[in-house]
Order: structure tokens, then sequence, then C-alpha cells
């Protein structure tokens, strides 16, 4: 939530006496006001500038303060709303809250009773908002541990990461689908000093190509058919904070233009409007695709490419860092598994080690929730992972001359285990995490297969 957050504040009475009084009441605490004087004209204000806050009488013209209080809940599902009700009418009030309204003020009120009430209406829309901004902030915490990692090229990335998230620079993420863009433009915004501004995702590859224009700039009521109402774009929703561009390489050219424009200029222009909006947002961009070869191929604006790509952060596959696979698996097995003590017997990891992960991080991920889900032990084993893990494992031990007998597994439980504790320069506490086993199982093994000070590893034989 922003520190500069201001309440928006809606009194909608026929009576003007009464809406001065309570704009001067909404004042007095910092408000924004607005004043309407029925539902229709309630609503045409929430239309062009929600409100967090929405006082109003029961008894408007034509249509009531309970269709209204209706028609908030249904489009404005988190602005709180009072009604206010002469003594008679008191039952009506007690319905409405039934209905979601936050209380009910009879008339005539006190100033002080009114003042109350719209503090504690106020502070109830802060505290919601100060806790969906640390519930993306916790998400983003807990997502980012999906890419974290030993391998030098992880470890770049996470530098980096520290380094851009105090700019507003423009980035550019690239990587294969499923390498995990999105988690590090949340990790580039919510660990920044703009982490309590909004963070909004488009995913640029799902927009419908004719409504691609309305979704990111807004649209005036009657611009096309359907446009029943103005409605802000998703650029206006990221005002002041980060817009996240997911395969910004989808975008048809016309588009590109336009983005360009936005880009450089501060400002766009909705959809059947001859008025231009400010806008402040940073941008930060994901691809799987080359943009430089797209640009130089003609299919991709090459002065947009070079706005986006003012820094470009690059996220190497997972087949590049397949020291990452056994830390990767046990921070999975604790999120899918937290109560137990699962572990993965040495074939199984030789198996995840072996396999290229055409979807990466994603599809270990997914792998592991399934052998997690069907599991017949308190261990995943090679018969736990999905068919093609399987075959390739399968395949690799026989282009080995390998059949699956114990000692041929021993064999392979020893290379695992000496490859990681190799990587964790010895650190048997770490080297168990990411072996998944218990550090008394770790020890029992060491000793066994002489790995450790003074042992001579043979990692070239693996």
């Amino acid at each position: 939530m922003n520190d500069d957050f201001r309440i928006r504040f809606l009194i909608v009475d026929d009576e003007p006496t009464i809406r001065k009084l309570c704009v001067r009441i909404g004042e007095s605490l910092g408000f924004v006001c607005l004043e309407a004087e029925s539902t229709e004209a309630a609503l045409g204000l929430l239309e062009a500038e929600p409100a967090d806050v929405v006082v109003s009488d029961l008894c408007l013209p034509q249509k009531s303060g309970v269709d209204l209080l209706q028609r908030i809940k249904s489009g404005w599902p988190r602005a709180e709303v009072a009604i206010m009700t002469g003594h008679g009418s008191i039952g009506s009030a007690v319905e409405a809250m039934k209905l979601g309204a936050y209380h009910y003020v009879t008339k005539p009120f006190a100033v002080e009773e009114m003042r109350l009430i719209l503090q504690r209406m106020a502070e109830k829309v802060r505290l919601v908002a100060e806790r969906d901004f640390l519930r993306d902030r916790v998400k983003a915490e807990t997502e980012l541990n999906a890419i974290t990692g030993s391998s030098p090229k992880i470890q770049d990335v996470l530098r980096l990461v520290a380094r851009l998230k105090d700019t507003r620079t423009p980035v550019l993420i690239t990587g294969e689908s499923g390498t995990g863009k999105e988690l590090v433009a949340r990790a580039i915004h919510f660990r920044g000093p703009f982490a309590k501004r909004p963070f909004v995702t488009v995913d640029c590859g799902a927009l419908v190509p004719t409504l691609i224009e309305s979704e990111l700039f807004g649209y005036e009521k009657g611009a096309f058919t359907g446009a029943l109402k103005s409605r802000s774009g998703l650029f206006q929703a990221a005002q002041a904070g980060t817009i996240f561009l997911d395969e910004v390489g989808e975008l048809p050219q016309e588009m590109q233009a336009k983005l360009l424009r936005v880009l450089q200029e501060k400002e766009l222009r909705p959809v059947g409007s001859n008025e231009s909006v400010k806008v402040d947002v940073r941008v930060i961009a994901a691809t799987n695709r080359d943009l430089e070869a797209a640009y130089r191929a003609g299919t991709f604006r090459k002065d947009l490419y070079f706005r986006l790509n003012v820094v470009t952060v690059h996220l190497p596959p997972l087949r590049e860092r397949k020291s990452d696979i056994p830390i990767l698996v046990r921070s999975f097995l604790d999120r899918y598994a937290p109560e137990s003590t699962l572990e993965v017997t040495a074939a199984a990891m030789n198996a995840l080690l072996q396999y290229d992960w055409p979807g990466n991080v994603r599809e270990l991920e997914n792998c592991i929730e399934r052998a997690v889900a069907l599991r017949n032990y308190d261990r995943i084993d090679v018969a736990d992972l999905p068919a093609s893990l399987r075959e390739n494992h399968v395949s690799a031990a026989s282009q080995l001359g390998a059949p699956q007998t114990p000692t041929d597994l021993e064999h392979l439980e020893r290379l695992t285990i000496e490859r990681v504790f190799q990587e964790v320069n010895g650190d048997k506490m770490l080297a168990g995490k990411m072996l998944g086993i218990s550090r008394a199982t770790l020890y029992r093994k060491l000793k066994r297969y002489n790995i450790g000070p003074g042992a001579s590893a043979v990692i070239s034989s693996a």
C-alpha cells in the first residue's frame, strides 16, 4: 500500500446540505471527497473514479440505497458501504448489513458519530490493502526460492536482481518457458523501495489481438460496440508502480508502435478518447524469443527493443545448471510435504540429474509434486517419477551397459553423493538437505563409500 494512499470517499444523498456536511467531515479526515445525488450519478462517478468508502442514503430517487449497495458489492467488492436511514427504516438498514453494508447511520446524525464510522471504514480499507500488499510480498519472497541455487549462472542472476531492485530502469528478462521470468520480475519489484506500489502482470501472448489496445490503455464509453462504460487500462492500474509485460515478443507490430510511444512520452490515449493521460510506470518485459534476431528479421521494432533492453537478465535453462537440482528438489519437498521426512533415493536423484528438463524448473516442480502425491513409502524412488524420466533413466543405463542391479545402483548413489559433496565444498548439513536424506543417513553413506577429506572421489568417472 502506498505511503501517500488517500481514502476516496463518496457520499450519496439527494439532500445537498447532507452531502456538504459529509464532505466537510471527510475532508477533515484527509479523504478525497466525491458526491452524488442519485444511484445513477453515483455509479457514473464510480466508473470513472472508484471509491474506497461510500455512505448512501437508503431512500434515493428511482433506485434505493440497497440497489446501490448491491451494485457496488458486485462491481467494487473492496469498497466499504454504510447506509443512512431514518428511525422508521432501521429494519431495512439491518437487512442492508446482511447484504454486505459495513454499518448504518440514523438521521439526524451527530458529526462525531459520522466521523467515527468513516474512520473505522477507512481503517478497514487500509488493513485490507496492507494485507494484500503483504500477501503479494510474501508470495514474491516464497516464489523467489524456486530460482535459488549455488550454480554460478543463477548466482549471477540473484546478484543482478539485488542491484536492480533500487532503480526504475527498464529490464528485459530472457529465458525459456518455465525458467522463472515472472519470479525475477516480482523479486525486482517487491524487494525494493517501490514494493508498496502496484505490480501488474500482463500476458501479452494471451491478449485477444483486437482488444490489446483497450486492455493496456483503457477505453471511453461508446468507443466500440459493447463499451457501455469507460474503463482504465492496465498501464493506469500500474500507476507509480511496475507493469510486467510477459512474452512481449508476441505483441503485433501495430501495438509495438503504440507501446513505444507510451514509453517515450510517458502518456497514453484511451481508445475513443481525444485526451492523453499521463502515466508513470516502471516496465519490466520478458520473452522466450530472441528479440535481437526478431528485430533483424523485421518482426519486432528495433527502437522498441532498445527501449526495453536497457538491462538484460538472462535465466539459464535447468539443463545448464543441473547442480542446482538437488537443492531445488529439497525446496519442493518442503513445500509439498512440509510435515514429512521424505528422502529421495540415489537412483531417483540420478534420474533427475540425467534428464534434460525441457520444461525447466516448472517441470521439475510438477514432477516432485506428482511424486509426493503418488509415493507408496517414506521415500521417492525411480518408480514414483513420470514415465519420461523413467524411460530416460533406463535408456541412459542401457547405453552404459548397466542393468539395474543393486551393485549398479550403489555405484550411481556413490557418484551422486560425491557430486553433491563436492558442490557444497564438504558441508555435510547442506549436502544432506540437497540429497533429501537425514544427517545420520548421510554420515553412514559417507563412511560406507569413503567420501570426504582424504578420500579420492573419482568424479570424472560419473
